[in-house]
């Protein structure tokens, strides 16, 4: 799948794998960003781009920064549609007790592109049975 990129500012850089059979390419910071403890920031790519018709890209934290440096996306995963054309920005937020610093070029977020489905909703008296039924939170054990 072939997906174009804009580049919207110099220091930007392409999303990259970082191996042959990772599902998320990285996202770079283009800019630096200072982010509080217990506070967000919106981290900019300096890119845009065009995914295909039937894809979504979901942008998801990176392990690394998320358990040693307690940042993550602040949305838990974004979405950015298919029609979007608009630049890249990731809300970092930091979960720890320090300050933390973003520097221009730093993976901040990985990107996986992913086909989806458009539903058509309708308005229903009553749903199926089923085994589960309306057993919600930890309704199938706690273990």
């Amino acid at each position: 799948m072939k997906v174009n990129v804009k580049k919207l500012d110099e220091n930007a850089k392409l999303p990259v794998y970082g191996s042959p059979c990772a599902a998320g390419a990285d996202l770079y910071a283009s800019a630096g960003a200072d982010i509080p403890a217990g506070g967000t920031a919106f981290v900019h790519t300096g890119i845009a781009v065009e995914l295909p018709a039937g894809t979504v890209g979901l942008v998801y934290a990176r392990s690394g920064l998320a358990c040693k440096q307690d940042l993550a996306p602040a949305n838990k995963v974004g979405v950015i549609d298919c029609d979007y054309r608009g630049e890249i920005m990731v809300a970092l937020h930091n979960h720890g007790t320090a300050a933390r610093r973003v520097e221009a070029g730093d993976r901040i977020a990985q990107l996986v592109i992913a086909p989806y489905y458009t539903a058509e909703f309708s308005e229903a008296e009553e749903l199926s049975e089923t085994v589960r039924g309306v057993g919600g939170f930890g309704s199938t054990g706690a273990k």
